[in-house]
This record gives C-alpha cells, structure tokens and sequence, in this order.
C-alpha cells in the first residue's frame, strides 16, 4: 500500500497534542505540510514534527498548501467557521478530507459539507475509544434503555489559541454523536434543555430511549457514559478523567501521550484505510455531522423556550447497524488497531 501523505490545516493545541504524535504513531501515513495564519504558531508544530523524524512544509493557508505542497489528503484541526471554506478548497481538488468536530457552528453550515463531492468525513473520535465501542456491544437489543452521558473540562487548563465555542459547541457534539452511535439510532426530540456559556444539558430521546448529556467546560476533567435498564440497573459503564487521574498526571513521570492521541491514532487509521478504498470503519461521515447539528440547534431551541420539548425532523437511520442488530459480535471490529510506527 502506498504511502498517505496528510496536509494538516490548524496548529493549535489538539493538533500539537493529538495529532501530531497519532499521525507518527500510523504506519504508512506521514506528515508532510502544516498550514495556520499564525506564523509561530505553525513552525512550532514543524519544529516539533521535525524531531518526530517528519520534516514538513509550512503554509500560511490551506489554499497555499494546496498549491504548493504534495498532500493526498486533508485534516481540518481548526476552529467551526474555517471549516466549509477549506473543506471546499480540498472538494475542488478533489482530496479526501477529515473534518474535526463540530463540523460546522449550526446544521445550516453542516448540511453546505455534506453536500460537497466528494463529502469530506467527521472527527468524531469518541467513537475510536475502545471502552466505547464494547459499551455498544451491551445496548441490549430490545427493550427500553436509558444512557447518561458526560463530558467536562476546564478549558483553561487546555488552554486553547482560538476557540471560545460554548459548552454547548465544543463538546456536545460528541456526547450526540456518542448517543447516535451507542444506539444506532436518530434522535427524535429534545428536552430539559439549559444552555450556559460553560455548561449544557439536555434529555435527548429516541424509539425506545431517553439520553441525558450534561457537558461543562468549566470542571475538573471526566467523562462518563452509562447504560441502564428501566429499573435504573446499570448495564455497563465506562468512566475516565476525574481528580485522582488529574493528580497523578502531575508527579514526576506521571504524563505520557495525552489520552487523545489513542484515539485519534485509530482514527487515522480508519481514516487512511478509506482514502485507499477500504472501509471507513467507525468513521462520521458528512450526514452524521449534519444530523448532530440538527440536534445541537434543537438544544439551544429547546433552552430557549424553557425547556419545552422540541422535536427534530425525520432522518434516515443512523449510519451503520440498526440498533439490536448483530450486537453480539466482537466489538473491535468497529476500529482497528493502531499500527504503530517503529521507534514511535
């Protein structure tokens, strides 16, 4: 299989921390051009890939990228409003193209993607989380279920260049795009919503199940997602973050890769495997990027009149397996296994 050379526009934190280290951690993908306006911004993430054994182009654009570097592919690791002017450079050229997440800052934004050509995909890598993926295996496959999902932060201590999205923004896509995914299928109407600059939460409810997402990012590090059955018996749950996991991050030989790049290294695999014409195992595509914008602006609809339920337009059915179908199999089939590079 030839070698995948990725283009990455944005050099902000999560392509520092994320990227960067999961694109060395891919065999047969390497880094070959940054693009970012700030000039410090983007040598520091060359600099940085140079000591990873990836000397890289810097560009002030993706479009000055695509002009003059060689990439086969794009990852788009930069704020919402910068994501469909891109994704559009990268569609003309006809390059494949990962979009983080969200997608867009609204569904109006989303469904403009998802009618590029070729459509680009979505970044949801909550998906590539292996303790996830066997948490699907255990949505049971008829009766009712309730799913509690959770995800905080203190942005500050993330410390990002350029984003300042609400809580709502930054992380409730993946806690919808987890509950599209877990159940596989569409929500249908939303409820209970309260939307803050730093906190958010909502009752999301499906054929068959009612999902509670609270995100905050303005707390200690934790996520959490939770499955029980209607007698409030828990079926499975999966929790990481929280203060004693903060605590030893900070002794002496406490850091290793941050916890996203696992993620994202399966992504990319996933993600490099599609662009070669394989299956894209696992990953968001265009539509589901829109579908969990419809959410999100039913949220903030929701919130709006007071927490007055608001229902969403019919949808096709999630991508992938109906819910209840073929559950039983191996969960890992849904991700593959990172490839590690020699000496990474």
């Amino acid at each position: 299989m030839a070698q995948l050379t990725i283009g990455l526009i944005g050099c902000g934190r999560l392509a520092e921390l994320g990227y960067l280290p999961a694109l060395a951690a891919v065999r047969g993908v390497r880094l070959g051009a940054v693009a970012d306006p700030d000039l410090v911004r983007r040598q520091r993430l060359a600099l940085l890939a140079g000591r990873l054994g990836e000397p890289v182009t810097t560009h002030p654009s993706a479009a000055d990228l695509l002009e003059r570097a060689h990439v086969d592919a794009l990852v788009l690791a930069t704020p919402a409003d910068a994501h469909l002017p891109d994704a559009e450079l990268a569609a003309a050229a006809g390059l494949p193209v990962l979009v983080e997440k969200p997608p867009a800052g609204d569904a109006a934004g989303a469904a403009r993607l998802a009618g590029l050509d070729p459509p680009p995909w979505i970044a949801f890598n909550r998906r590539f989380e292996p303790g996830n993926a066997q948490l699907r295996a255990a949505v049971p496959s008829d009766g009712p279920v309730h799913v509690q999902l959770e995800i905080r932060y203190r942005r500050r201590g993330w410390a990002p260049h350029t984003v300042a999205d609400d809580a709502l923004l930054d992380l409730g896509p993946h806690l919808v795009d987890l509950a599209r995914w877990l159940l596989a299928t569409e929500i249908r109407a939303v409820a209970g919503a309260a939307v803050t600059p730093t906190r958010a939460g909502a009752e999301l409810r499906t054929t068959g199940a009612t999902v509670r997402i609270d995100c905050a990012t303005d707390r200690a590090h934790l996520e959490r997602v939770e499955l029980r059955d209607p007698s409030g018996r828990v079926i499975a749950r999966r929790r990481t973050g929280g203060l004693p996991a903060g605590v030893l991050a900070r002794l002496p030989g406490g850091r290793g890769p941050h916890p996203l790049t696992a993620s994202l290294t399966r992504q990319l695999t996933a993600f490099a495997d599609a662009v070669h014409g394989g299956p894209a195992l696992g990953l968001g595509t265009a539509a589901d990027g829109l579908a969990v914008m419809q959410v999100i602006d039913a949220v903030r609809a929701c919130a709006a009149a007071d927490g007055r339920p608001v229902a969403l337009p019919e949808a096709e059915p999630a991508q992938g397996h109906h819910r209840g179908h073929d559950r039983g199999r191996d969960a890992r089939s849904e991700w593959r296994s990172p490839r590690p590079r020699a000496g990474w």
